[in-house]
């Protein structure tokens, strides 16, 4: 069983047991979080998709760590004018384990 999920502004879509990293989610190491906009939910050839969402649905999922990604280099350059900036980006996650679906 799948799901399409939607958190921090975008969708995942997701198995039981699979870790994901999603934008950062304000909770505790190792608790439990409920996603309750699920988009679809799909099991071999049965699908449901949701107007927008699925009603009833819930996604399940354990907080494994926090974190920050890898940095992303920004360059402003303009030629001829001798000028250029460098800006550099590290976006916090956060890994989650999908423990449910309930479609």
């Amino acid at each position: 069983m799948y799901a399409v999920i939607e958190t921090g502004g975008k969708q995942h879509r997701v198995v039981e047991g699979e870790f994901i990293r999603v934008e950062k989610i304000e909770a505790e190491t190792g608790s439990t979080i409920d996603f309750d906009r699920i988009l679809m939910v799909g099991e071999g050839d049965t699908i449901k998709v949701g107007t927008p969402v699925v009603e009833g649905a819930r996604v399940s999922a354990e907080v494994v760590q926090h974190g920050r990604g890898d940095k992303v280099t920004i360059v402003k350059f303009k030629r001829r004018k001798h000028h250029m900036k460098r800006q550099g980006h590290r976006q916090w996650f956060t890994e989650i384990k999908i423990t449910a679906i309930n479609g």
